[in-house]
């Protein structure tokens, strides 16, 4: 049986958690044994005990602990998991829809309604959040997070550590840079470049 250690312990870690309960339900083989958060004021997430600060992740890692990160900041997503050799799950929710024509790497987390098409590629650690849709042939870089209800058209790129807020929509044939954030209900119909923040329809 796979031992799970979920990073962080809020809002989004309890997703997170939710969803690995999900799979253990649908036959997934595991248990969650805790989650780590540097507040020690968060004693609880769920029903999971917390097992101490993120510097404790590297015991039980050696331990053989796999690890999950439920923290919904893409920068700090990518510190952490820059930062500790271990296994990372990925948490994908029995009601997405992911096609068996479509990859995801390591640590991404999949949310219930997200529908992720044929021979779309999403990356490590991104999170493809609750209903969203990445169509066929995107290009999803690792530590992105795309939104509640964000809208990815076929063949569309989009760069390490974006954020696509919720409900924006990305027409077919886009590229978007890296460490942009796409606002809440944008429309892009025009590449973006990295280290920028857009909003409107259209996007500007």
């Amino acid at each position: 049986m796979e031992r799970i250690c979920i990073i962080g312990g809020s809002g989004h870690a309890k997703v997170v958690a939710d969803i690995i309960e999900a799979m253990i339900d649908n036959g997934y083989n595991a248990e969650i044994i805790g989650f780590l958060d540097d507040d020690s004021m968060k004693t609880k997430l769920l029903n999971y005990p917390r097992l101490g600060d993120t510097s404790f992740a590297s015991e039980l890692a050696k331990e053989g602990i796999s690890f999950i990160i439920g923290i919904g900041n893409n920068a700090v997503r990518k510190r952490i998991a820059e930062s500790l050799h271990a296994h990372w799950i990925k948490a994908i929710h029995p009601k997405a829809i992911v096609s068996p024509y479509a990859s995801i790497g390591d640590g991404s987390v999949i949310m219930p309604g997200c529908v992720i098409n044929a021979e779309a590629a999403v990356g490590c650690h991104v999170v493809g959040n609750t209903s969203s849709s990445i169509d066929h042939d995107c290009r999803i870089s690792d530590y992105v997070h795309i939104a509640p209800h964000a809208t990815l058209c076929g063949n569309v790129w989009v760069g390490e550590c974006t954020h696509v807020g919720a409900g924006a929509t990305i027409i077919q044939n886009i590229k978007v840079g890296e460490s942009s954030v796409i606002g809440a209900g944008s429309v892009v119909v025009r590449d973006i470049p990295s280290q920028v923040t857009v909003k409107g329809v259209p996007a500007r």
